[in-house]
């Protein structure tokens, strides 16, 4: 189902302050999009930081999303000018054949899903379907230090909304840095619950039912002032770099993250990918820190884990990649809190082959999932004691001709006013240790938990 949007809301009450967006450029926007008939865009060189855009604006729309890639990259939009929604089995072959009817080759197209086939009708998940398209009406995307503002105005519609906005586009006050609110801090289930629920799965995987499963755990935060997404995220780019950082609002919620884990890229027929299975805490200096790593990769459990994973990949990638490159090994990769067992993935897609085309094959990889896939996903929902809704899942970018670049929605967070659910998991093996898998939650909750309850 897709619908042109009707997104510009009321602007804020106060428009103090200097204008992000000049008047000359304006004028330049609304002679060059003139009163066609079918989508207009016209792009513009800016000199100001895409976030700063996304503090102004996002208060005003419907739907807008801010995203920051591991290279630098930043990506804004605000406002809907057209929107896919999809669900069930064939919900990445119909994004797909959405998105490709844009007339715009190269346009940035905002995609964002559920782990489940169906998101079903749990209320925590009530502003986002099971998968969902959109560009924006104005983008500011910023490649290797140059931004540029991208206005797109539906077919039958004036561009006078869109312009008075950016017109009322203001720069920003500062991010304060304190959280002045008080927090309390519930999991669900119990961890203790969970923990019991780790150990009835370790049992089944030591029966031969299931090779891996990964169980995730919530944890709920409840605040006595609303969230201040924009500074919250602005903290997650800031000591996350090496992340797929992201905030996706849709009507009154938000969902954010800091995910250190690539699913699928797709750039000029070249493919790209880099999954996460096996982790460890970083070490208290860099002696303790090596050691613990040296451990890691010497652990039997989680190089099982992780070879679980690339074997599927290995097994599954070619219907859709060519010239797979899978290195025989795993390396570290070293995040703020947590080390993980990682393996770069490269190839080449097939002819038509775009980024979707690969999601559709590859997820639930056992990264998120578990081994057999089917099995494991059927497990997931039968123990799990919460909705996983766009948690690992998957949130990033694509263009019309199949390029683009999605992350495994990790280490994220749904907000809700002065509410937000956490979400977490980990990698369950016949060999896994239930307090040990505790320990690892907690610290894949950290990136955001921190910023979130920090008083």
């Amino acid at each position: 189902m897709q619908s042109p949007g009707r997104s510009l809301g009321s602007p804020p009450g106060s428009l103090r302050g200097v204008t992000l967006v000049s008047q000359t450029t304006i004028e330049s926007l609304a002679s060059a999009l003139g009163d066609g008939d079918g989508y207009r865009v016209v792009s513009v060189a800016v000199e100001f930081d895409p976030f700063d855009f996304a503090r102004t604006g996002a208060a005003m729309v419907d739907r807008a999303v801010a995203y920051a890639t591991p290279w630098g990259d930043r990506l804004v939009g605000l406002g809907t000018a057209w929107h896919a929604t999809a669900s069930g089995p064939g919900r990445f072959a119909d994004l797909r054949s959405e998105i490709s009817t844009l007339e715009n080759p190269d346009a940035k197209v905002f995609v964002g899903y559920a782990f489940h086939d169906d998101i079903g009708n749990d209320r925590l998940w009530r502003d986002f379907a099971t998968a969902e398209a959109f560009v924006p009406r104005i983008a500011i995307e910023q490649v290797r230090g140059d931004a540029k503002l991208t206005v797109t105005v539906p077919p039958g519609e004036s561009p006078g909304p869109t312009l008075e906005l950016l017109g009322q586009m203001r720069r920003p006050e500062p991010i304060p840095v304190v959280d002045a609110g008080d927090h309390s801090i519930e999991s669900i289930p119990h961890v203790s619950d969970w923990a019991e629920t780790v150990a009835a799965v370790v049992d089944d995987l030591r029966a031969g039912v299931l090779d891996k499963v990964v169980l995730a755990r919530s944890v709920k935060v409840e605040s006595t002032e609303p969230v201040a997404i924009l500074r919250v995220f602005r903290e997650l780019v800031r000591r996350y770099p090496q992340c797929y950082n992201f905030a996706w609002k849709s009507g009154e919620s938000v969902f954010m993250g800091a995910s250190p884990e690539l699913l699928a890229q797709v750039e000029a027929g070249a493919f790209r990918s880099n999954p996460l299975a096996g982790s460890a805490p970083r070490g208290e200096g860099d002696l303790d820190d090596e050691r613990i790593g040296e451990a890691l990769l010497a652990s039997d459990k989680d190089q099982e884990e992780h070879r679980l994973v690339v074997e599927e990949l290995r097994r599954s990638l070619p219907s859709v990649v060519d010239d797979l490159t899978i290195p025989d090994r795993p390396v570290l990769k070293k995040m703020a809190t947590v080390q993980h067992l990682s393996t770069e993935i490269e190839g080449h897609v097939a002819p038509g082959v775009g980024v979707l085309d690969v999601i559709d094959v590859i997820h639930p990889t056992p990264a998120v999932g578990g081994v057999p896939a089917r099995d494991a996903v059927k497990r997931i929902a039968e123990v799990e004691a919460f909705a996983r809704g766009w948690y690992a899942g998957g949130v990033g970018w694509v263009t019309p001709s199949g390029d683009g670049a999605v992350a495994i929605a990790l280490r994220c967070g749904l907000v809700q006013d002065a509410t937000t659910h956490l979400f977490a998991g980990a990698g369950i093996m016949a060999g896994s240790d239930p307090s040990s898998e505790v320990l690892e939650t907690r610290l894949k909750l950290r990136p955001l938990l921190d910023l979130l309850a920090a008083t």
